[in-house]
């Protein structure tokens, strides 16, 4: 190489490192709004890592806009405005209109083996292209596009740490959903509290503990500032909250943009994942720091509450469900079958 070609090599190099990267996929400009309640969270790590995914394989001629804290519609009223064509896609949690989509509320039930993300995440998915569930939310005008990974609730709260199950009897405990149904075939008395008003209640002694998705809930709303233990690994439920595009957007987009939609999910999955991650090494350094008691269970005691709490609550959802000409138990067979079938895929 001559002096002069090995003088300019470092700056030729540093000038293409400049230049901005051709986009991977090209296409046409398509501009798409997302509707969600609340703020930038650990709840929307998925859709922020989907949006820039997008934006950046198409150098912004394929982009995803969120919209946060109901600008373009209240929370349980997306389904029905995705219906409507009113945006392109939102995030919902089957939980604010269970009549409107009551198979998939298979997902919502407590005691489910979903603790595992990664488990999580491949259960639903599976779940989401069953053909009863995709022709339920067909008739929303909706295609479910991936799940949220909402983490398992635990539980937070003052007096005597329950280090077993029967300790719950006749405590009075802020649960919603299946995990309050769960709790209360335990002998707890759930009650049903709005989020912000948890801490003032718990402090009140309204209720002496309260269930949250772990950790970030319980942090987000200083729980930890007035209770004495929590709990690590009973995961008594979790909220089934998917991200959902409307059939006839999804239809239009090239066949090019919805190849990045689908390549964008593991993306947005493991978004999550590390934000969660995050979140729980912070809560739980701050949490052992204030001296809060951590319980964990034995197999033997998240045997007592899946037998004694969860499973009554799957059987009358099956009963129920069956009733309404929903393959009830092929679809909980479903998701224990590849619950396990993941556990085993992942050497868990």
């Amino acid at each position: 190489m001559n002096r002069f070609v090995a003088a300019a090599a470092p700056a030729a190099f540093a000038a293409l490192i400049a230049m901005p990267a051709a986009a991977a996929v090209d296409g046409p400009k398509v501009a798409w709004d997302l509707s969600v309640w609340g703020p930038p969270r650990a709840f929307t790590a998925g859709i922020e890592a989907l949006s820039k995914y997008v934006s950046a394989e198409t150098g912004g001629k394929f982009t995803i806009k969120i919209h946060y804290g109901d600008a373009l519609s209240k929370g349980p009223d997306n389904l029905d405005n995705i219906k409507l064509g009113a945006f392109e896609m939102a995030q919902i949690c089957t939980g604010y209109h269970p009549g409107k989509n009551p198979a998939i509320t298979v997902l919502d039930l407590p005691g489910l083996p979903l603790a595992d993300p990664d488990v999580h995440a491949r259960v639903h998915d599976i779940v989401y292209k069953h053909p009863v569930i995709v022709a339920e939310f067909k008739r929303w005008n909706a295609v479910l596009q991936m799940s949220v990974l909402q983490p398992q609730s635990e539980l937070m709260g003052t007096g005597e740490p329950p280090v077993k199950v029967e300790m719950f009897k006749g405590m009075r405990v802020r649960a919603l959903g299946g995990t309050g149904d769960a709790l209360r075939n335990l002998g707890a008395v759930p009650t049903s509290v709005p989020a912000p008003e948890v801490y003032n209640s718990l402090e009140r002694g309204v209720f002496r503990a309260a269930a949250f998705p772990y950790t970030y809930a319980f942090a987000a709303y200083k729980i930890e500032e007035i209770a004495k233990w929590y709990t690590t690994n009973l995961a008594p439920g979790a909220n089934n909250c998917p991200t959902i595009v409307n059939e006839q957007a999804l239809n239009k987009l090239p066949p090019q943009y919805r190849a990045l939609m689908e390549s964008g999910r593991p993306v947005a999955y493991e978004a999550l994942k590390t934000t969660q991650k995050t979140a729980d090494a912070k809560n739980l350094a701050a949490w052992e720091k204030r001296g809060l008691t951590a319980i964990k269970y034995d197999d033997a005691e998240l045997a007592k509450f899946r037998d004694v709490g969860a499973k009554p609550v799957w059987g009358a959802w099956v009963k129920e469900m069956s009733a309404r000409n929903i393959p009830a138990q092929e679809l909980l067979d479903l998701v224990l079958a590849e619950a396990e079938k993941a556990k085993k895929a992942l050497g868990r």
